[in-house]
């Protein structure tokens, strides 16, 4: 634990990942495809308990303001749950969280926290909390990667999920070589939506509990 904080505390851009972790990003289409392809169907239910799931999040922003147990409580844990990552075989291990910061508007400096559980060893939930939903995830790539990059088995394939409450991404290690999947919001009703996201985490639970 205490190596993931000293390089994760010393990680903030994807420059620092490149040259202090020796990461570089995939330049092969086929590298990651584990967010597009073989996704499991789902079923009405389940499809229907999404949708209230979106409602619930386009009721609770309307105000402009998701707070962070906000986001837990009507986002991500039901995402988990319907995944089946509260039931066997899976765990959870929590790491300690991670401050972060960026200049928004009228020169203001937004503060946040990143909240990471680990499944399996394997697949990172990454949380990125803060007063303000729309924190930009390409803020936490660096210090998801990071916390990656310190696994003991670099040479099996490890996932993570980033997410505000509002957007998603998913990333890919291997070896040395990483990989950022296209970006996902709850508010969206069709394309690359919460149905997507519930898929991929679906099928990234099954792929490793079964390698």
């Amino acid at each position: 634990m205490t190596t993931s904080i000293a390089i994760t505390e010393g990680i903030t851009t994807l420059r620092q990942v490149e040259e202090k972790l020796g990461l570089t990003l995939s330049g092969d289409s086929q590298f990651f495809t584990e967010w597009m392809a073989d996704l499991p169907a789902l079923s009405e239910a389940e499809q229907a308990r999404l949708e209230q799931v979106r409602q619930n999040y386009l009721y609770q922003i309307s105000d402009g303001i998701l707070l962070e147990e906000t986001v837990k409580r009507v986002v991500l844990s039901p995402l988990l749950e319907l995944a089946g990552f509260y039931q066997s075989p899976y765990r959870f291990k929590t790491e300690v969280s991670v401050e972060i910061a960026a200049q928004g508007d009228n020169e203001e400096i937004l503060r946040g926290r990143i909240d990471v559980l680990v499944l399996q060893n394997r697949l990172w939930i990454v949380l990125i909390e803060s007063k303000k939903t729309t924190f930009d995830l390409e803020l936490a790539i660096p210090q998801t990667l990071a916390y990656m990059a310190v696994h003991p088995k670099p040479e099996q394939s490890l996932y993570g999920m980033i997410t505000n409450g509002s957007s998603y991404l998913f990333v890919k290690t291997l070896g040395k070589q990483y990989g950022i999947s296209d970006l996902f919001a709850t508010r969206s009703q069709y394309l690359n939506n919460l149905s997507g996201v519930l898929k991929i985490l679906k099928h990234l639970g099954t792929i490793i509990t079964k390698s």
